[in-house]
């Protein structure tokens, strides 16, 4: 009689343990569907279908997932190793960007980088050395050109990602022409602290984002026995 009860005891605990672990999947679950739900409703927008969302994952676009950039845009001191590569060496910094982003080779995007600023710093020391006004055009030029390129990528890099933020291309290209620097931070911090590798977002971890939203998922639930008590 006594083994009969253990047996019974051990099935129940086991039974009250799936059950426990299948109500937690279940409250996430349903906390996932009611900000999915909410999300529809509400500012962030109509929700997708499954097929919009390969579609959209294929051509690598994250459909109804938001993310935001890694800090403000003046926190560059937060990685020491970034500020200084990308001050020092914006070129290369711009180019490793690029690579991880899935925009082209590191070296294509660093030389087209390197060629356009050094094209703009010798027509300033030509006009410099020879006060001809043409000399001194085509050096803004150049630079308004490179303000232009480096911020027609953070464009691409904030679509391709979703992440949210209020600016629009014009924005995008202020911020390379205002702190070239700062800005190189910024994108490099995001990139490389979420594992952004050729083009595909891994993320930090198993952290979800629904609609503005981090979501983890439901702790495992340990039920002490009775026996053991």
């Amino acid at each position: 009689m006594g083994d009969l009860e253990k047996q019974e005891r051990n099935v129940v605990e086991e039974e009250n343990e799936k059950l426990l672990e299948g109500v937690a999947v279940l409250d996430f679950d349903l906390l996932c569907s009611s900000v999915a739900l909410k999300a529809s409703q509400g500012k962030w927008g109509k929700l997708r279908t499954m097929e919009e969302d390969d579609e959209e994952e294929e051509n690598g676009v994250f459909g109804g997932v938001f993310r935001m950039w890694e800090g403000e845009l003046f926190d560059c001191f937060d990685n020491r190793r970034i500020a200084i590569e990308s001050t020092f060496c914006p070129c290369y910094r711009f180019g490793k960007n690029m690579k991880r982003a899935g925009f082209g080779s590191c070296y294509i995007q660093a030389i087209v980088y390197l060629i356009l600023t050094i094209g703009a710093f010798i027509n300033f020391i030509a006009f410099a050395a020879t006060r001809r006004h043409c000399f001194l055009y085509l050096g803004v030029s150049l630079i308004v050109f490179v303000g232009a390129y480096l911020g027609f990528f953070r464009t691409l890099t904030r679509k391709k990602f979703n992440i949210k933020g209020s600016e629009g291309s014009f924005d995008d290209c202020i911020y390379h022409f205002a702190c070239p620097c700062c800005t190189l931070c910024q994108e490099s911090r995001t990139l490389e602290m979420n594992n952004v590798q050729n083009g595909t977002w891994h993320g930090r971890g198993d952290t979800k984002f629904i609609g503005g939203f981090e979501l983890f998922p439901p702790p495992v639930i340990f039920v002490k026995s009775i026996n053991e008590s």
